[in-house]
């Protein structure tokens, strides 16, 4: 790539960016202010968040690691969007953590896994008895 090249940023990864800022404990309360200003810009922008953008919000619902915060966040953007969004049901929920852990036990059998992320595997899969 030339350095005359033009490079596009995705809007949705530049806001995906700005809102981690804002969620973020190490940022400065003016770093946050400069990330939420940007952020209103670029929404004001008429941007629509695409399909890929709205597959992170989806998956960030189900995911136990996420803030009450965010997934309201998350929440709000789905509606927005026009997707209707319903809590996952127990059935769904069984289903995901089924698969998170039918991949960790892939991971100790793929060679091409590192020691340390088969480590990581046995962990966890110790962690919830599995």
């Amino acid at each position: 790539m030339s350095s005359s090249t033009t490079h596009q940023k995705d809007p949705s990864h530049v806001a995906a960016g700005l809102k981690g800022a804002l969620h973020n404990d190490n940022v400065s309360d003016e770093a946050k202010s400069n990330a939420a200003a940007r952020l209103n810009d670029l929404e004001g922008s008429g941007e629509e968040p695409t399909n890929r953008s709205l597959g992170g919000y989806k998956a960030t619902l189900t995911n136990d690691n996420v803030s009450p915060q965010a997934k309201k966040h998350a929440r709000e953007v789905l509606e927005a969007a026009g997707l209707t969004v319903e809590p996952a049901s127990e059935a769904e929920r069984s289903e995901h953590e089924v698969r998170v852990l039918a991949g960790y036990k892939a991971a100790l059998n793929n060679p091409r896994v590192s020691a340390e992320a088969k480590e990581h595997a046995r962990e966890f899969l110790t962690a919830h008895n599995a």
